[in-house]
């Protein structure tokens, strides 16, 4: 079962990579799912990807808050904004309105999570 985790955990890590370059695929979403797999599988990878200056305090406030930093949420949303306004031109139009609808869902989620509470 622990490997079965830590696949969970590369894959995931995998995929985030992909987010930090297409502006319409998450990367904080594989992330958090990366630090449950590690959690269970590597703490090594765990304590790295926690440590992570960018992700690390974001994938903390999830996990402690359910909690979205405002910043972050606006670049989420335009990067997806971005990424729709791209395919626009590129998808066929069945195709784009499916991504406008799922891209509109996410960012409606992603806004209607509340911000970390202020540190100490």
């Amino acid at each position: 079962m622990l490997m079965l985790w830590r696949c969970a955990g590369i894959l995931s890590v995998g995929l985030a990579l992909v987010g930090t370059v297409l502006p319409v695929m998450p990367t904080v979403p594989f992330l958090i799912v990366a630090a449950y797999a590690f959690d269970r599988s590597s703490p090594r990878f765990h304590a790295r990807l926690m440590a992570h200056p960018v992700f690390g305090p974001q994938i903390g406030n999830w996990r402690r808050h359910g909690a979205i930093a405002r910043n972050v949420k606006i670049v989420a949303t335009l990067s997806m904004a971005a990424g729709l306004a791209v395919t626009f031109f590129i998808l066929p139009r069945p195709f784009w309105l499916v991504q406008l609808a799922v891209i509109s869902a996410v960012a409606l989620y992603v806004v209607s999570r509340p911000a970390p509470p202020p540190t100490a």
